[in-house]
């Protein structure tokens, strides 16, 4: 028996009416940890494992769906909090995995593609109006109704497609310092609209495995911010930091300083570095790009490409 059905007398077999669920708004990858890392910190690393972990959890996620989709699997469901709970709950189970970006999923209807919309409800106080309309005006969200509560708050009511969510709700939460207060709900569908530039800037990528140095460290913290501190192995392909331009750029930070003929002995080891970044399950979700991928482990979480050779991704572009 499946959740919703009914349980009646034979005599008697009246049904209840049957469970309504929405139907799933993204989709993202999900498949076993392709990395040099891989099945060196989790208990279940192969895709047989997965996969019986994602036939049980349908069992009672309702609102999950699940499609093979080569070594991987396909899995859709209601915004980007529903997957990164599963996400995180496989990880906390032993599971290592990689997962790709969230999707928004289309369907096409009289020969015309269309995107899901949905209703976002913002609560902030009159403090950060600005910034949030600010951000909501980059992704070229539509303002349905703003006012201020008995309580003071400023509430803004928003028209927009799902893709724009993505990644909006840690901005606003940084720009606001962790006072607002999101909700949606889904509205129906509409043609598809013209797509986002992107918001991000490029990412700095580890052109070599080994161990961070810092004096490798402080030269890549001259072209951007990292994401990584020192003494801690990276492989060719991870992303170690965000640039600050526009495109990628591939950077050693495995390097280590030659010494000099200073007699001062700590003249060759007095390095001053910002401590890195460090993104949690959700920020990376709304971190990565298309052509990138996140590991996820028990230990760890890792942003790399999907190419990890250098080579092979300049071929692609």
């Amino acid at each position: 028996i499946q959740i919703g059905e009914t349980v009646a007398d034979v005599g008697t077999p009246e049904a209840l009416p049957v469970l309504e669920v929405e139907e799933p708004t993204l989709q993202i990858y999900l498949g076993p940890n392709t990395s040099p890392n891989k099945s060196t910190e989790g208990d279940f690393v192969t895709s047989n494992q997965i996969a019986d972990r994602l036939k049980k959890e349908l069992e009672t996620n309702i609102g999950l769906r699940v499609e093979s989709g080569g070594l991987g699997f396909l899995v859709s469901g209601r915004g980007e909090l529903h997957l990164s709970v599963l996400i995180e709950t496989m990880r906390r189970e032993g599971f290592e995995i990689e997962v790709g970006r969230p999707q928004v999923i289309t369907r096409v209807k009289d020969g015309k593609t269309e995107e899901p919309i949905e209703e976002l409800i913002i609560e902030v106080t009159p403090d950060y109006v600005g910034a949030v309309q600010m951000e909501l005006g980059r992704r070229r969200a539509n303002l349905m109704e703003q006012f201020i509560s008995p309580k003071g708050v400023t509430k803004l009511v928003y028209k927009l497609p799902t893709r724009v969510l993505l990644g909006l709700r840690n901005t606003l939460l940084t720009q606001t310092k962790g006072t607002v207060i999101m909700n949606s709900v889904m509205l129906g569908y509409e043609l598809a609209g013209s797509k986002l530039k992107q918001l991000r800037n490029g990412v700095l990528i580890a052109h070599e495995s080994g161990t961070t140095t810092p004096y490798a460290l402080q030269n890549a913290q001259s072209r951007g911010i990292t994401f990584v501190g020192p003494a801690q192995k990276v492989y060719a392909g991870q992303i170690v930091g965000l640039n600050s331009r526009s495109d990628d750029l591939d950077v050693n930070v495995c390097k280590e300083k030659h010494l000099t003929n200073m007699r001062a002995s700590a003249s060759d080891g007095v390095v001053q570095l910002t401590p890195p970044t460090i993104f949690s399950l959700e920020e990376c979700l709304d971190f990565i790009e298309n052509d990138e991928l996140l590991e996820v482990t028990p230990k760890s979480l890792r942003l790399r490409k999907r190419e990890l050779v250098a080579s092979a991704r300049k071929k692609r572009k």
